[in-house]
């Protein structure tokens, strides 16, 4: 397949895995399809609902392209349809693209109505959707469940189901023909002793950039699951059934309106096993303001790049490494004395803090950090509360959390951020660090700024 000028029509088949809950294998079954369309040699763009950084590891592992998210709450949800456009078309044309879903298939945004749930976005992108039904200690009920989420919103396009954890030949035979009897087309059944997980743990997957080789064997397995399970046929006519996409494609170019300047300044974003959470849209929107956009892994370089002169630190496990990060002392002590901007989320909070779980980190900025039982989830409606090298004081910004740690303090003098009545995170001269994770997309002056920042 090739697709047209970004400005056309395309006829690019689609399609959205969803659920009616989490927990009924929507990772297992999107990544196994992923696998399973490129091994008969379909080029396949993945996609992932919702701010989740880790699914698109394994989406990436699988599909051998870049996972990306597609989120209203972060980018708008005027964005989506274009970004998914864009991915599908780098770095070659796609000939599926395939969107797992988040949660339930209408559980979006708490209070407001199922925004940028995986509904919201299935009807954003006109795509059929395909539900996964984890069928354990269920019978006929199953096809009550998946007519009700068919019927809860009409818009949706419920173009069939895969049977999850299926028990055995007679527990299919029934879930078959109860579902028939409704409509609703079975795809495919996979049964409870053909089952492939990956290990998780207290943030959910553990990311592939931490057990690559193990990764490359899960998603094997995975695609063999898939092949023998599912009608990889009926799939594909499902995805076929989905009109063109008209809308333009995203252009990260044009969103930053072209280069800041004449100069490329060298931007280090930090990747490596303890900083795995990025969005792609991150360094194509920095390499599009102007930016010579390097990685730099805390846990293995020695210094930063050469020439380098702003830093990004995304999220990830810190806590996970964190002797190891302490170990590398003379990054450590490059970036306590870094005179350019840093921007940090999350993990990057904790890697720039004095101390992890009284492990040694940077020390640029006065907060310890500490593992708690507690997990802090959830999207944010946030403004920024002191100009930085990636905001203006006042610029409206949504983002969501996503920890199990604590800083203290909170917040600096100069807080980052506020939201709820409350301060949280770090200004600290040309610093920029709080537990907030953004889609520069959503908001593509930061890209911008943080060029301009570096050029000066």
């Amino acid at each position: 397949m090739v697709s047209p000028d970004p400005a056309d029509a395309w006829a690019l088949p689609r399609l959205v895995l969803a659920a009616p809950a989490s927990g009924h294998g929507k990772t297992t079954v999107a990544t196994g399809l992923l696998a399973a369309l490129r091994r008969r040699g379909r080029t396949v763009s993945p996609h992932k609902v919702g701010p989740d950084y880790i699914d698109p590891g394994y989406h990436a592992l699988a599909a051998g392209r870049p996972g990306r998210n597609l989120d209203p709450w972060l980018v708008g949800p005027e964005r989506i349809a274009p970004l998914l456009r864009h991915g599908a078309s780098r770095p070659t044309p796609a000939d599926i693209a395939v969107v797992e879903g988040v949660m339930g298939l209408h559980d979006g945004a708490v209070g407001h109505r199922g925004y940028a749930s995986t509904a919201h976005v299935a009807r954003l992108i006109d795509a059929p959707v395909l539900l996964v039904l984890d069928t354990t200690a269920q019978g006929r009920s199953a096809a009550a469940l998946a007519l009700g989420m068919r019927a809860f919103d009409p818009a949706v396009r419920i173009g069939g189901v895969i049977l999850n954890r299926v028990g055995s030949p007679r527990h299919e035979t029934l879930l078959r023909d109860a579902l028939a009897e409704v409509g609703v087309p079975v795809l495919g059944a996979v049964t409870r002793a053909a089952e492939v997980t990956a290990p998780s743990r207290h943030l959910g997957l553990v990311p592939v950039a931490e057990r690559a080789p193990e990764s490359l064997a899960v998603v094997a397995a995975l695609a063999d699951l898939v092949e023998s399970t599912v009608d990889l046929d009926a799939v594909l006519d499902l995805a076929g059934t989905a009109p063109p996409l008209t809308v333009p494609a995203w252009d990260p170019a044009g969103a930053v309106g072209g280069p800041a300047g004449t100069a490329r300044p060298v931007v280090a974003v930090a990747g490596g096993p303890a900083f795995t959470f990025s969005y792609a849209e991150t360094a194509e929107l920095l390499a599009a303001a102007g930016a010579d956009v390097v990685t730099v892994d805390p846990l293995r370089d020695p210094a930063l790049p050469t020439g380098t002169r702003a830093v990004v630190i995304g999220g990830g496990f810190p806590e996970v490494h964190a002797e190891a990060l302490a170990g590398n002392t003379g990054l450590r002590a490059e970036l306590a004395g870094f005179d350019g901007p840093i921007v940090a989320e999350c993990a990057g909070l904790l890697y720039l803090g004095t101390a992890l779980d009284r492990v040694p980190m940077c020390g640029r900025l006065p907060h310890t950090a500490r593992m708690t039982g507690r997990l802090t989830l959830g999207y944010r409606d946030a403004v920024a509360a002191t100009d930085s090298p990636v905001h203006r004081a006042g610029d409206p910004v949504r983002g969501h959390e996503f920890h199990r740690t604590t800083t203290d303090p909170g917040h600096g003098d100069r807080p980052a951020w506020r939201w709820d009545d409350a301060a949280h995170g770090f200004v600290a001269g040309r610093v920029h660090a709080s537990y907030l994770h953004t889609h520069w997309a959503g908001h593509p002056h930061a890209a911008r700024r943080l060029v301009e920042a570096a050029s000066r």
